[in-house]
């Protein structure tokens, strides 16, 4: 693997590179794209406004991602592996939202982020379309996590999660459907679910041509 790859620079070129255009012709991923027989479900489905901040920091061996671990208590996906984020409120942009939620949620100063652009909406079976706002974050930046949604925040490194070689595609039972979902486990976490899915897209969109 190529670590000189891996770097917060060569992650904003790829991105500018391969998404600088989606406003002019804007593209959905997300669970349909690997649930074929849910489309026509998907259609249906009345959606909510939703962002997430994809914050790479930018380390000298190697940029790594900041992901969180939600509580226990939360209504839902409680315990499990997100990025900072949450609902859009009305009159805010994606990228307001990304912010203000990352601020909330673990203490990271908007003065320390630098916003690289929106990526591609991602639909969720849950109904929610979630702008990734992906950015580049300032290294060494002291957090500060709001118990009441977050248990833990940790830093996963950027080549392990754009590498497609640690994508694994798994399925499970809900609301008596069979779902597919991508499954990426790292040391003692388990992403999986809306998060890998949205690490999938923009592994594959970034670093697709990646041996």
């Amino acid at each position: 693997m190529r670590q000189d790859v891996y770097t917060a620079a060569d992650f904003r070129r790829r991105a500018e590179r391969a998404f600088q255009a989606e406003a002019h012709s804007p593209r959905e991923f997300g669970d349909h794209s690997f649930n074929p027989e849910l489309v026509e479900h998907f259609r249906r489905v009345k959606r909510r406004d939703a962002a997430v901040l994809v914050p790479v920091v930018d380390r000298p061996d190697g940029a790594m991602v900041i992901l969180t671990q939600r509580t226990e208590n939360l209504s839902s996906h409680a315990g499990q592996i997100a990025f900072p984020g949450g609902k859009v409120d009305a009159g805010e942009s994606a990228e307001e939202a990304a912010l203000r939620e990352a601020e909330e949620e673990i203490g990271l100063p908007r003065s320390a982020v630098e916003v690289v652009l929106r990526a591609p909406d991602y639909l969720t079976g849950s109904g929610f379309r979630i702008s990734p706002i992906l950015a580049v974050v300032e290294p060494d930046v002291r957090l500060t996590l709001n118990p009441h949604e977050v248990a833990d925040a940790f830093e996963t490194p950027l080549a392990f999660l754009m590498d497609r070689a640690n994508h694994r595609q798994n399925s499970r039972v809900w609301q008596g459907m069979r779902r597919n979902f991508f499954e990426m486990p790292w040391e003692d976490r388990y992403i999986w679910g809306v998060t890998a899915g949205i690490v999938k897209m923009l592994a594959d969109e970034l670093y697709g041509d990646t041996p």
